[in-house]
Order: C-alpha cells, then sequence, then structure tokens
C-alpha cells in the first residue's frame, strides 16, 4: 500500500453527501447566476464569493474526500492527501462561510461512518483559523473527537467566535469531544505546535483510539502566510503528520484547507506528502522553546479537558507531583542540585561523515537556556529548508546468523558485510565481554551499519548482539557515532544497561534509561525511569518524557537497545521505535539481543521503513506509581528541558 494524491475530475461522480437539500439547490443555481446575483447572493454569507464555477469545484472538493477516504479505508492506499479547492471547514449545514462551501472533511467523516462503519474518528484541524463548523457539525457526536488549534486573541480574530475557546468542549454526549486550542498571540513556531502534540492532543488521542485520522491541513499556520503571522516552518508539518501516522494503524486522509503564502504553502504541503511516504522528517530549525502564551493556552485547554479524559486526570496540574514518595536524588560529580552543567557544551565542528553535508544545530544555548531566538524572516528560513533525497537504502537488518522465520519486506536489506576484523578487534579490546568470537562477528556488523548510516548511505537499521555483550556494545556504538560524526546521540536504552562510566559529561549524550529501579535524574542528560506497569503508563512515559526530551535535545543519532530483562512487548516496541523515528531525520539504530524473536526485528524494520505501529488498542490508565514517577523527573528537568513545559512559569 501506498499514499494518494487526489485531485482528479472524476471525483465529480461521487455523490455528495449532505443533509440540507435546499443550501445544495441554492449552491447549484450560482452556476446561471449573472455577476449581480452572485454578488447579492454572496452578500448573504460571510467571506463568501460565489462564481458561476462554484458549485463544480466544490463537488470536487468533497468527492475528493469520499475518494480518498474509501481508498484509505478499503486498503487501496495507506494513506493520502487530497489536493482541494474550496477549502471546507468553515461551511456549516445551510451556510456557506469563510471561502468554504461544503464541509470536505465533515462530509468525510459521515461518509466513513455511514458507508464503512466507523465508531471513532479523530479529526485534527491545524488551519489557523478555528474550523467553527467542523465543530458545530459534531459537537454532540462522541464519535468524533474533533481537536483545533487556531490564532484567537482573545476573541479578537476572525471568526471572532467566543466558542472557539479552550472551554468551549462539546455539548450532550459529546462533552470532552471537542478540543479547542486557542493562540492568544501570533508567532507561534515549532517548539510550541511539537507541545501541543505531546501535551494536549495526543494522550488524548490514544485513549481515543481512533480507527481513521481526518486532518483539516490549512498551512495558513505555517511561517510567512499574512493571515496567520506564525513562525512554524514546512518541516514542522512533516514531524506533526509523523507523530498523527502512530494512530489508527496509519490511516490518515489529509484534505487541503487554508494557505496564503504560496511558497510557504507550496514546501508545507510538499513536506507532509514526503512524511507521509514514510520519508524521514528534516530536523527542526530554531530552538525548542515554548512561549510562554503558547503554555497558557496549552494549561487551559488541558484544564477544561481534565474531567472527560482520564489520561489527564492522574496528572493533576501539569508538572506537580501528587504524593510522591520518591525521594530526590543527590546530584552526581560536576553538576549542581538544579542539574546545571558545570562545563557549557561546545559543539564540534562539521564532520565529512555528515550526510546533510551541514553543521547540525546548536544545543540551546547551554542548559538554562531562558527564551526562543528571534525568528528569522520567512524567505530566510525557506532558503534554509533542506529537501535532501533519501538514502539510497531505507532500512537494513544485520544479524550474526540469516533466520529463516524473518519476514521482512523487500526493500528492507539483511546486511552482508562487515567492519575490517583488526578494526572490529580494536573498538572490542576495552571491553572483556566482547572477546568471544560471536560477540566480536556481531560487533562487526555494527561497525558497518553504523558507518553506513553516518555515510548517509543508510537510514536506520536493527542489529543483534549476544546478550552477554551488550552493555559493551552499546558502549562501542556510542563511541564510534561520536566519534564519526554525530554531534549529539541520544541513546534510549531498556532493561538492565547502565550508562557507560566512561561516556564523557560534555552535553553530546542524552542517556535515557527505561527499566531503572528508580525514576532518578542524574544530570540533565542522565534520566532513568522505571519500566511502567500498564500501557497508560508507557504513553505517558513516551509523550511526556522521552519525545519532550528527545526533541530539546534534537539529536542527529538515536540508539535504542532492547537490553536484558526489557519487558517490553513487540507492539510497545514498535511504538517506541516510530516516534522516535521522528528525530534525527530518521536516522534511528535499534540493538537488540540475538535471542530476541524473529517477530520482534521484523516489526522494528517495519516500522523504521516507514510503516505505522500495531495499535496498542484501548490505552488502560497510568498506576499512581508510574504517574509519580514522570512527575517527579518533570519537575526536576523542566527547568533545564523546556519542552517538558505544559504549564506557563508564574511571575512573581
Amino acid at each position: 500500500m501506498g499514499t494518494a494524491l487526489v485531485y482528479h475530475e472524476d471525483m465529480t461522480a461521487t455523490r455528495l453527501l449532505w443533509d440540507d437539500p435546499e443550501y445544495v439547490s441554492l449552491v447549484r443555481k450560482t452556476q446561471v447566476l449573472g455577476e449581480e446575483e452572485l454578488q447579492a447572493l454572496s452578500g448573504q454569507f460571510d467571506a463568501i464569493y460565489f462564481h458561476p464555477s462554484t458549485f463544480h469545484c466544490a463537488r470536487l472538493a468533497a468527492g475528493a474526500g469520499l475518494q480518498l477516504v474509501d481508498a484509505v479505508l478499503t486498503g487501496a492506499v495507506q494513506n493520502g492527501l487530497a489536493l482541494v479547492r474550496p477549502p471546507g471547514h468553515h461551511s456549516q449545514r445551510a451556510a456557506a462561510n469563510g471561502f468554504c462551501v461544503f464541509n470536505n472533511v465533515a462530509i468525510a467523516a459521515a461518509h466513513a461512518k455511514q458507508k464503512h462503519g466507523l465508531h471513532r474518528i479523530l479529526i485534527v484541524d491545524w488551519d489557523v483559523h478555528h474550523g467553527q463548523g467542523i465543530q458545530y457539525l459534531f459537537e454532540d457526536d462522541p464519535s468524533v473527537l474533533y481537536f483545533s488549534w487556531h490564532r484567537y486573541e482573545h476573541g479578537r480574530f476572525w471568526p471572532f467566535l467566543r466558542e472557539s475557546d479552550a472551554d468551549a468542549v462539546g455539548r450532550g454526549q459529546g462533552l470532552g469531544f471537542t478540543v479547542n486550542l486557542p493562540w492568544n498571540q501570533v508567532g507561534m513556531g515549532n517548539a510550541d505546535y511539537v507541545a501541543a502534540f505531546l501535551h494536549l492532543l495526543l494522550p488524548l488521542a490514544f485513549e481515543f483510539d481512533p480507527e481513521l485520522v481526518l486532518v483539516s491541513a490549512g498551512f495558513d499556520s505555517a511561517i510567512g502566510d499574512p493571515e496567520g503571522q506564525m513562525q512554524a516552518t514546512p518541516e514542522c508539518f512533516a514531524h506533526l503528520t509523523h507523530l498523527l501516522q502512530v494512530l489508527a494503524g496509519g490511516r490518515v486522509c489529509a484534505m487541503l484547507e487554508g494557505g496564503y503564502h504560496l511558497e510557504s504553502l507550496a514546501e508545507s504541503v510538499c513536506m507532509t506528502v514526503q512524511a507521509l511516504l514514510g520519508d524521514p522528517a528534516p530536523p527542526l530549525s530554531g530552538l525548542m522553546v515554548p512561549c510562554q502564551s503558547a503554555l497558557e493556552s496549552i494549561q487551559s485547554a488541558r484544564a477544561a479537558q481534565a474531567p472527560y479524559w482520564k489520561s489527564l486526570q492522574l496528572q493533576g496540574q501539569c508538572g506537580q507531583v501528587l504524593g510522591c514518595r520518591i525521594p530526590p536524588q543527590a546530584p552526581c560529580s560536576g553538576y549542581d542540585s538544579e542539574l546545571s552543567l558545570d562545563v557549557t557544551p561546545v559543539p564540534t565542528s562539521p564532520s565529512t561523515h555528515s550526510p546533510e553535508g551541514r553543521p547540525p544545530p546548536l544545543l540551546p544555548g547551554g542548559p538554562m537556556c531562558k527564551a526562543a531566538a528571534p525568528a528569522p524572516a520567512p524567505s530566510s528560513l525557506l532558503d534554509q529548508l533542506c529537501l535532501c533525497p533519501a538514502p539510497s537504502v531505507r532500512t537494513t537488518v544485520a544479524l550474526t546468523a540469516p533466520d529463516i522465520t524473518l519476514v521482512l519486506p523487500p526493500d528492507v536489506i539483511q546486511q552482508e558485510g562487515s567492519a575490517l576484523r583488526e578494526e572490529t578487534e580494536a573498538w572490542a579490546r576495552p571491553h572483556e565481554s566482547l572477546a568471544r568470537e560471536e560477540a566480536l562477528t556481531a560487533l562487526g556488523k555494527l561497525l558497518y551499519l553504523l558507518d553506513g548510516m553516518l555515510d548517509g548511505q543508510v537510514n536506520s537499521g536493527i542489529a543483534a548482539t549476544p546478550a552477554s555483550a551488550a552493555a559493551a556494545t552499546l558502549d562501542v556504538a556510542i563511541q564510534r557515532g561520536l566519534s564519526h560524526g554525530a554531534q549529539r546521540l541520544l541513546c534510549v536504552a531498556l532493561g538492565q544497561l547502565d550508562r557507560p562510566p566512561d561516556l564523557a559529561h560534555d552535553g553530546r549524550t542524552l542517556w535515557l534509561n527505561i527499566g531503572g529501579k528508580e525514576a532518578a535524574a542524574l544530570s540533565m542528560f542522565h534520566v532513568a525511569t522505571p519500566l511502567p506497569v500498564m500501557t497508560g503508563g508507557f504513553l505517558s512515559c513516551i509523550l511526556g518524557l522521552v519525545l519532550p526530551l528527545a526533541y530539546g535535545f534534537q539529536p542527529d543519532l538515536v540508539l535504542v537497545a532492547l537490553g536484558p530483562g526489557h519487558g517490553l512487548q513487540g507492539p510497545h516496541a514498535a511504538l517506541l521505535a516510530a516516534m522516535l523515528r521522528g528525530l534525527a531525520g530518521g536516522r534511528v539504530l535499534a540493538l537488540l539481543e540475538e535471542d530476541s524473536t524473529p517477530q520482534l526485528a521484523g516489526i522494528l524494520a517495519r516500522v523504521l521503513r516507514g510503516e505505522a505501529p500495531p495499535s496498542l488498542g484501548p490505552s488502560s490508565v497510568a498506576s499512581p506509581e508510574d504517574v509519580q514517577a514522570l512527575m517527579y523527573l518533570r519537575g526536576q528537568l523542566e527547568p533545564q528541558w523546556k519542552m517538558l513545559q505544559c504549564r506557563p512559569h508564574l511571575v512573581v
């Protein structure tokens, strides 16, 4: 299955689902009206300009959505984008509004329910204007979860509606299924958008467990647009799309809404399509520090939604520890009690191994960065956008011995090569556990794979190692990565794997251990947490800790090590790998034990090449112990890692 791009005129053959025949008849008549009559009719609506071709174009747009939904839900394609005009999310049941004639996304949702029998549909509206038409149509319907962020400015921005504020949460049976995130200032950027997804949308979406994701994809929320006046760069929409693809088995249907800066619109659409195709998202530009106004809006929306969603209730006020019994950890050598480094990280020079041929972005001004730097002009950011071709090999699997039971997609390569024996032995020499022949063989294959990733020939990979050599192999992988091109390396170690004692405290490595005995922030670059016991706790750990740290750190290489006693089921490991794939341009290396099941290697290979992870099903509630550990760590780390914040700081 692939990605559909729907725009052909055959869409006119699709039946228009609209339950107000008088309104449809009114719009149909515009085909024969004269100019003065069209002007008079347009004046009866808000921001509408009818033309004799309006009805034909509006039918095409609505039909595109139906054709796309049919293709996705019948399995003909995995996902898709409908490039349509006119847009639809402002249109109401009997009223055109805001350039919108028929509500394309709402019609598609109704069609998915009626024809395909769906019971849970998520609509994500990232247009800069509030899609009040969608809200009105589904505000009492618990089968549709509608999320909209929009420029609001306390009601002073079009469409000037009180019901666009955060406390409009639906009505009747639909209470809690309308989620409004009002932006009260212009200039929201990449960090603000990603924070909104991690701290508001995705916790609710996983709990809702949608069968289909529809996106009202308006790009007037991108940089340069005169309507939105926001600062999110085009590659941000690749990240947003990627985060949505872990839902609903990857069944994502995006439909074009607004967008009035042609260059920004084109680049943003291109980024969205690349993400739908499974291409890795380019690194985000700028500092990942949400602004205070964005945090105020996110906290307001979370508070409004908390009565209706278990994923928000246990956490209470974001960032506060409720009855936490975890004692504070003593600071380790070289770090003060607030985890601040005593040495400012110094970025190394660009390496010839960098596949992009450019230096990576710097860490945010040392650990105590207070605010994001002023955004450059739109043209300069767009000029910096690097549309690099994908590596020739997307995913490679390096096993010490072929396994006939391992089923891989046809474009995933089983690696044959290995590093030179002398080089492998040199790296293995400091580690006694790597002296055995099978460990040396595995290490040689890992080094060969890692070099291919650092040279830009391979995007992601999976390597196996004997369980007894897992810690030493991971240590070598980290050192090799840092010495051969990686400027900042994120290591997510699961199970019984300790941070290598000789790993420098220079800010180039962020070590996150999931499976430790207790929650501990030993430094801002050394974090450990117990493995959550419930699926809800695991999701909270990923969304509330792992991804905020990762996006704040902005690595250019990610290592995921499933060590002894990691305790992860295949679908959970796949979800973690899939979500981390949004970092580092998709350069993710997964390290497994040799005795791991072929099914685990197969599922990881599929998600690393861009397929959606399997659904975890309805989310269970996180245990109180999991919540306490998460809140403790967030409280310790928020002063340094601003992406962990989901509430504003109080100004005294």
